[in-house]
């Protein structure tokens, strides 16, 4: 897939006041006064106080994995486990790669897409998935070309405003991963309705097979998309359909769902989304209903 070289990242406009701050890497920190804490011994101090440290230390662990800043590019709305590879040359996105390359926090990076409204109107999405760089080739045929190959994960939203350009040029924003803590207790109705991608997969996979652009694309989709949810996590269901019926490289085989279920806000939402997805797509290729 060859992405043009004038390829768009997502610059929102910031007030100057718009600014971002890092906790530093050395911190002081202000004890409370013993008085105050009705400690006597010395002894309960030190094990109160190193207690006390060890659980801030937890919880700002927990705040750091939940919201992070992440630079943002804007290309497609990839889903969980999914897989691009592309060839590009915008000068901008190869040093994104580079700089995140020498980091230590590693090459991470948002991905995001566009939705059409039913205007006709084409928006930004405020969320998207954090995609990992796993490989990087610059290009033997072509100076300033590179390779990448990027695999999708945690999904995300951007928090409020908060979007600026970076000193390298490119954008970032602070965001806040997703999580699906509804999944334990989501609905029955949730559930159930989810047990129908059992018998509708492999009749996708089965009428899909006639349908592939490339050789073995189906056999490399399901490698990349790895296990199939267990039936605990109907979220995590319903993202692994979407990607499978919406795959990269496209197969024009089912309508484009993923923004939607990127911007569902709830478990049954998503579920819906990827039932109506798969059996419109299944329609579309026994020839029962066509899409287009």
């Amino acid at each position: 897939m060859r992405i043009n070289p004038f390829l768009v990242f997502f610059f929102w406009m910031c007030p100057s006041s718009c600014a971002f701050g890092l906790l530093p890497t050395t911190t002081t920190w202000h004890r409370t006064p013993l008085s105050l804490l009705q400690m006597s011994p010395k002894e309960d101090d030190t094990l109160n106080d190193s207690s006390f440290m060890e659980s801030l230390r937890s919880r700002m662990e927990e705040v750091t994995d939940k919201e992070t800043i992440l630079p943002l590019v804007v290309l497609d709305s990839m889903l969980p486990r999914q897989v691009l590879k592309i060839s590009v040359q915008n000068p901008l996105l190869v040093k994104l790669v580079q700089t995140l390359l020498s980091q230590e926090r590693g090459p991470y990076f948002g991905m995001m897409g566009l939705a059409k409204l039913v205007t006709g109107e084409m928006v930004h999405l405020k969320t998207g998935v954090e995609v990992e760089v796993v490989h990087y080739q610059p290009s033997q045929e072509e100076e300033g070309r590179m390779e990448l190959e990027l695999k999708a994960g945690r999904r995300f939203r951007i928090i409020g405003g908060d979007v600026q350009t970076a000193e390298g040029g490119w954008t970032e924003a602070r965001v806040e991963f997703l999580q699906d803590d509804n999944d334990d207790k989501s609905s029955l109705s949730s559930r159930t309705k989810a047990q129908e991608f059992q018998d509708l997969i492999p009749a996708w996979i089965q009428l899909a097979r006639e349908k592939e652009r490339q050789d073995n694309q189906i056999d490399n989709l399901l490698n990349d998309l790895g296990e199939y949810p267990s039936s605990s996590s109907p979220s995590e269901q319903a993202f692994w359909v979407g990607a499978l019926i919406n795959p990269i490289p496209a197969m024009g085989v089912a309508l484009e769902i993923r923004p939607q279920l990127l911007t569902a806000k709830t478990v049954e939402e998503r579920v819906d989304v990827a039932l109506e997805g798969i059996r419109r797509s299944i329609a579309h290729m026994d020839g029962s209903q066509t899409l287009f």
